[in-house]
């Protein structure tokens, strides 16, 4: 048996597959990574855009209790940013890992949700009705040159809040358009890598050198 060449051609067709089988597994596990590498990129250009909302609030809010309210949507959306950029920078040392992929898909629902309930209540003091209050709290504003930001008579709070978070607003779903594209190149690298893994027989191989499947987003 030992001598016999068949049993030698066997052996060398096995290692050869083996070692194909296994560049492949490699091959796709790099890609699953740099495919959140593209993804983490533009979630840092999101936090960017969050720290400068934290430093663009209009400077006078306070109309008939609106304050309280921005300010508690406020500070819910710099919890959920703390949290996200947390189970980020954990995400991104282990990408393979489906436990901290489930937990950043959960941080960034909870930041979806606080950045649309700050942008609500910020909409809120545009309102005709919430500036109309504040027309009377503060007065007028200025005249400004004609198509130079809001109308002469926009109260000071919608004229600010306005000024402040629009282009911020704009921002922010320009950089969730490109992000999406950025999650459904991650979430093929991960299918493609899944399904090499689970094939048989590579998944015999892929349980001797500790391939696992990984997680979506």
């Amino acid at each position: 048996m030992w001598s016999s060449p068949l049993f030698w051609i066997a052996v060398s067709l096995t290692v050869f597959w083996a070692l194909g089988a296994y560049n492949r597994l490699m091959r796709l596990r790099s890609a699953v990574v740099q495919a959140f590498g593209g993804f983490d990129a533009h979630m840092q250009r999101l936090l960017a855009l969050l720290s400068e909302l934290a430093v663009a609030r209009p400077p006078d809010e306070t109309v008939n209790g609106t304050m309280d309210r921005a300010e508690d949507r406020m500070a819910a959306l710099e919890g959920a940013t703390v949290q996200f950029s947390a189970s980020l920078a954990v995400a991104r040392a282990r990408p393979l890992h489906a436990d901290a992929l489930a937990a950043l898909a959960a941080a960034r629902g909870v930041l979806d949700a606080c950045w649309a309930a700050a942008m609500d209540e910020r909409a809120g003091l545009a309102n005709p009705t919430v500036a109309a209050q504040a027309h009377a709290v503060h007065g007028p504003a200025p005249d400004s040159a004609a198509g130079d930001g809001p109308p002469a008579d926009t109260p000071p709070v919608a004229s600010a809040t306005l000024h402040a978070v629009v282009p911020l607003q704009i921002r922010w779903h320009e950089n969730v358009a490109h992000a999406g594209h950025a999650t459904e190149a991650f979430n093929d690298a991960v299918r493609q890598y899944n399904e090499a893994v689970a094939q048989f027989p590579a998944s015999l191989l892929a349980r001797l050198f500790g391939f696992k499947a990984a997680r979506g987003l």
